[in-house]
């Protein structure tokens, strides 16, 4: 008798325990994650203190980052009710922009643009723009390569020649014109005349182009180009030289005392 009351014990122990674990597999079991932190439940980006325990008591994470790295806790999309994160979409680069140097080394750069921006922590956009150098060569390049020969305006060169023959044809005379020129550099060789001593840094300088100095195309040679640095040297002052932008011109005109003149 009393062993089979050990043999209905035992047997109602066994089912109770296959009971137990079927019904534990079957019932949801207590909630937690996203929903068991402390306020706020969900972060933005990336945050490390941004973490609970899953079911499993194993650490999970209620942040946006966790969408990449794939260690969400189990309730994060019905708790944080945020979608699936968006990488960012961009467009075909664009044609490359004229190189910034008309002569010599320059730059030059393509962009393209954002076709779907990145949300919920999707993957960022890449470089929307690319630069690279280049190396230009217009038409202007050799205008910009001539070194302007200079001489102070006391050097006059419209003088009456003795030995000129009254039969000897006299040389047209073409009406000469003004440049108006920064200076951007000048070596220290020029304070040594008084009158190269001038051309210093951002000084504005007016240089006439008389009728003997200019060449068949009606121009002096070295006369600078608009916005594009260009050369000098004085004639009379070795080793004065340097560097000038243009910035504008005057047909038919004179400059003004202790001026320039092209050679």
């Amino acid at each position: 008798m009393g062993a089979h009351r050990w043999r209905s014990a035992r047997l109602r122990f066994v089912v109770c325990g296959y009971l137990a674990f079927f019904f534990g597999e079957l019932l949801p079991r207590a909630e937690a994650g996203c929903r068991e932190r402390e306020s706020p439940n969900c972060c933005t980006g990336r945050n490390n203190e941004c973490f609970e325990y899953s079911k499993r008591k194993t650490v999970c994470y209620c942040d946006t980052y966790c969408q990449k790295t794939g260690d969400c806790c189990e309730d994060y999309q019905r708790v944080c009710q945020i979608s699936a994160a968006i990488d960012c979409v961009v467009g075909s680069w664009g044609p490359w922009s004229s190189c910034t140097a008309p002569c010599g080394v320059g730059s030059t750069e393509r962009s393209r643009l954002v076709s779907v921006p990145p949300r919920n922590g999707g993957t960022p956009c890449p470089d929307l723009k690319q630069r690279r150098g280049c190396f230009g060569n217009n038409a202007i390049c050799s205008t910009a390569k001539e070194v302007a020969k200079i001489l102070p305006d006391s050097f006059k060169r419209n003088f009456k020649d003795p030995w000129r023959r009254p039969h000897m044809l006299m040389k047209e005379e073409k009406a000469s014109y003004c440049v108006y020129l920064r200076v951007k550099q000048a070596s220290v060789a020029c304070k040594l005349k008084l009158w190269s001593a001038q051309l210093v840094r951002e000084r504005l300088m007016c240089a006439e182009c008389q009728s003997d100095a200019m060449s068949k195309s009606n121009r002096c040679g070295g006369d600078g180009l608009e916005s594009t640095r260009t050369f000098w040297a004085a004639a009379s002052v070795p080793g004065c030289h340097g560097s000038w932008v243009r910035e504008s011109s005057s047909e038919g005109c004179r400059c003004p005392p202790y001026s320039v003149l092209f050679v």
